[in-house]
């Protein structure tokens, strides 16, 4: 029986310290260079992970961060965590009202920036099958998961570049959230009928169970759920201590909601995710709780997952030009002409259009979760997880110069 040893929480302890310590310099010498916080993270892991540490001294690397054993299991189980607060907290994000208020420029935009990349991914999979390597049983699936990676938006990502530039509160910046909670709210709900589909050997299993039970699941804590907390959270903050009780039954329910979709079938990052839209869609749930949830997270858990991402995957011997090209061609044109289109569609003028189509590119933290939930599912390889994170990486720092290029006349 494998059992947690003095050795391994020495160990254990040790990784979490320098991760931490680590992160928080590399992230603080990023900003004085705009660098996305996610890129330094990421470039972290890579750096005392297999693809340089690892080829330096991989005894020390072993030891401190080891592939199996106790330790490991401990450290996937606290990524898993950071996982679902990260989502939890993407659904903190999400305000329904803002889709609603927008009207015909978002119903457009959100379709058309969804349904464009979607169809191209899921079709260049089926068409040209010789470009990616996948198992032949897992075909639509695959080709599934792969429209859905080029389809969804980074939310967190894309709140924060409008935020800089000063454009949240416009119509641009508007139009642009509406359509990546729309993005983001469509492209979890696939995912996570992508993963309930694939069983423990790969195999699907029942479909109109689980889109039955997805569809049961968000209709109930948006319609229901939601009202339900949005009487309770005035109780929770006036009568309970001040910000503890908020911040431990949000987190409470956050865990609860993602143990049961997890239990009935779907993924925990689901019910993670629903639980915060149904908790920060209320209007009672005062800024502060929001923003002290947000930090904890990102500052903490965050680091812990991104950094990981190096640990987990040798970036060097992965790295395929053809397949990092195809991947980032179809990711960053087809979101682009679908988003712009769409916008046109709905009313606004071509460079507002553009604009909105490299806001809704930045698929930063949301892509990359997406890719390594497949990657320890078994449904794409390195080489495809690698490609993904490239992706992630560069579209998120051209979203912000472009946006500011179209939008500098006006």
């Amino acid at each position: 029986m494998l059992k947690f040893t003095h050795t391994d929480l020495v160990l254990m302890l040790i990784a979490l310290g320098i991760v931490l310590i680590l992160s928080r310099f590399i992230s603080e010498f990023g900003k004085k260079f705009k660098m996305p916080i996610v890129l330094g993270e990421i470039l972290l892991g890579i750096l005392i992970g297999p693809s340089v540490f690892g080829r330096l001294s991989p005894h020390l690397l072993a030891a401190i961060f080891p592939r199996i054993g106790a330790e490991r299991i401990a450290l996937d189980g606290i990524t898993s965590l950071a996982v679902i607060m990260l989502l939890f907290v993407a659904g903190l994000e999400v305000q329904l009202n803002v889709v609603l208020k927008q009207g015909k420029a978002a119903i457009y935009t959100s379709f058309m920036s969804m349904l464009f990349p979607f169809s191209i991914g899921v079709g260049t999979v089926l068409l040209f099958p010789h470009l990616f390597n996948y198992n032949a049983s897992n075909r639509m699936v695959y080709a599934l998961f792969f429209g859905t990676a080029m389809a969804i938006s980074a939310l967190p990502v894309i709140a924060r570049i409008l935020i800089d530039l000063n454009m949240f509160k416009t119509k641009v910046g508007m139009v642009i959230m509406a359509a990546a909670i729309f993005d983001d709210l469509t492209g979890w709900l696939i995912f996570s009928l992508i993963l309930s589909l694939i069983g423990h050997d790969g195999e699907i299993t029942s479909l109109s169970y689980t889109i039955g039970m997805i569809i049961g699941f968000g209709l109930f804590m948006l319609l229901i759920g939601r009202r339900i907390i949005d009487k309770a959270l005035p109780w929770i903050q006036t009568k309970l201590s001040w910000p503890g009780g908020v911040l431990s039954l949000s987190l409470g329910f956050c865990f609860l909601g993602a143990a049961f979709t997890e239990k009935i079938g779907l993924h925990a990052i689901l019910g993670a995710f629903i639980m915060g839209i149904a908790i920060g869609d209320s209007v009672h749930l005062h800024e502060k709780a929001r923003e002290i949830i947000h930090q904890f997270v990102t500052n903490i858990f965050a680091p812990l997952f991104f950094v990981s991402l190096g640990l987990k995957v040798d970036f060097i011997n992965n790295f395929d030009p053809m397949l990092v090209t195809v991947v980032l061609l179809i990711a960053v044109f087809c979101k682009l002409i679908g988003a712009t289109l769409g916008a046109y569609m709905g009313g606004l003028s071509k460079r507002e259009s553009i604009a909105i189509g490299f806001g809704l590119n930045a698929r930063g933290a949301m892509e990359i979760i997406l890719g390594t939930l497949a990657l320890e599912a078994g449904l794409i390889d390195e080489k495809m997880f690698v490609a993904l994170v490239v992706m992630a990486l560069v579209t998120s720092i051209i979203s912000g110069p472009m946006m500011k290029y179209f939008i500098k006349e006006r």
